[in-house]
């Protein structure tokens, strides 16, 4: 790339050459021509922590912060070590990275896509860091990893489900640890035949951004697949408080099934709103009226309370998973912040971990090395079992959690039970899968913004 094309997009530092008056970009004054883009030439190497820290989505993105800042610690051989001692990799040793000391800051992405890209471009360009991760929303993670491709800085996606992100929206310098809407699709449908019977009718109200219409998609296509009839979808605003509107016409439809494509607070207030209409006190077509939520995080069950006894859904990860990275995890949050943690919690606290693990192994920051050593990288002892990063589109595979809203829960932190752990191999897909974009998907080149 040439030098103007660098300066045009200002994305890289400047500094002063001697005798010339002018200011060079950094990367043609380090010691190496094959230097990239926030090379950390000193002490210590930052990180941006890219979250919503306020919005619909707030209390995921906290929740991923305190995660981050852990996962901080452990690599700076701060507190217990956390995963560090599980890991199946041993490359960490708690001195940093590559010896390093680790610092980082912060942005809010508002869960709006201008903002979360704003605050990337920032820490990247004024802050110097080499690595951006978080993020609660999908719309917010393909907006920044486009960024982060395009700047040849690594993203390391946060909480984001769509399809999207890992499909038609795929980019070789971003990475997804969380599992996908497909996936959630391929573990439900099978418990929903069971619980529910094959001859239901749903009606699916759905967040209008690409996370809600993949997911919509998917659990569309993998009900249908058992014999559902799918009586009617309806988008509705990601910035919709009062459901209200949207429940009532339900009662109308001939539905017997109500899903949910909501997260954060938008889910709260649609369930809490169904409940209120009387939803799951009424027979439909012979049958129990049920609701489905097909993705749940414990911060959302403990907002909606007594609401989603008996509702079905999929999960990333749960703190009550009984495995020694689980465990570890468990406790050295639960020491430090008072709480189990959330998996939104787990999945940002693994990234930063499997992109300091990377570096070490790939010793070096250049984020084409760092890709390298991730691509087809298979690990344990991170608290969701074996995992594979496939290289074909750099989604993690492992299994997926079924869980229901406990009918008896002791506290706000065991208010979901897992169903089922479905094995890994039932929700794989192939890389160029119809709904990620199929053949004309593509990773692109790796950019590290020399």
């Amino acid at each position: 790339m040439s030098k103007s094309n660098l300066t045009r997009r200002g994305l890289l530092k400047t500094g002063a050459v001697a005798g010339s008056g002018l200011a060079l970009p950094t990367i043609f004054t380090a010691q190496s021509a094959s230097a990239f883009i926030n090379d950390p030439t000193g002490g210590t190497v930052t990180l941006g922590f890219n979250v919503p820290q306020t919005g619909p989505y707030a209390d995921e993105g906290n929740d991923e912060l305190l995660a981050q800042k852990l996962a901080v610690e452990h690599l700076n051989g701060e507190g217990d070590g956390g995963c560090l001692n599980t890991f199946s990799s041993k490359a960490l040793r708690g001195n940093g990275i590559l010896g390093k000391k680790v610092t980082f800051v912060t942005g809010d992405t508002q869960t709006k896509s201008d903002a979360a890209r704003a605050s990337a471009k920032s820490m990247i360009e004024k802050d110097g860091a080499i690595m951006i991760n978080g993020g609660s929303s999908s719309g917010v993670a393909v907006a920044v990893q486009g960024l982060c491709h395009e700047a040849g800085i690594m993203f390391m996606v946060g909480l984001s489900h769509s399809n999207d992100t890992t499909g038609k929206d795929r980019k070789a310098n971003g990475f997804r640890h969380f599992f996908n809407a497909y996936m959630s699709g391929a573990a439900l449908a099978p418990v929903l035949a069971k619980e529910m019977g094959k001859d239901r009718r749903a009606y699916h109200l759905t967040a209008d951004y690409t996370w809600g219409w993949t997911q919509e998609e998917s659990i569309v296509a993998s009900t249908e697949a058992i014999g559902w009839e799918t009586v009617n979808t309806v988008k509705t605003p990601l910035a919709s408080t009062d459901f209200s509107s949207y429940i009532a016409p339900v009662l109308n439809s001939g539905a017997d099934v109500l899903v949910l494509n909501h997260y954060g607070g938008n889910m709260v207030n649609s369930l809490t709103n169904a409940v209120q209409f009387g939803l799951l006190d009424k027979q439909v077509n012979g049958k129990d009226f049920k609701i489905v939520v097909p993705l749940y995080s414990e911060l959302m069950a403990a907002g909606a309370g007594e609401n989603i006894k008996g509702v079905l859904g999929s999960m990333n990860y749960n703190w009550q998973l009984d495995n020694e990275g689980s465990k570890a995890f468990v406790k050295s949050f639960g020491e430090k912040y008072g709480k189990p943690p959330s998996n939104s919690a787990q999945t940002c606290y693994s990234q930063v971990l499997l992109y300091a693990d990377a570096v070490e192994r790939a010793g070096s920051f250049n984020p084409c090395a760092v890709g390298e050593a991730l691509e087809g990288f298979e690990f344990d002892g991170l608290g969701n079992g074996p995992t594979l990063y496939r290289a074909e589109d750099h989604q993690c595979f492992k299994d997926v959690l079924v869980v229901r809203g406990a009918q008896n829960p002791t506290s706000q932190y065991d208010t979901l039970e897992i169903v089922e752990v479905t094995p890994r191999e039932q929700v794989m897909y192939p890389p160029n899968h119809p709904m990620f974009g199929g053949d004309a998907a593509s990773l692109g080149e790796c950019n590290d913004g020399a």
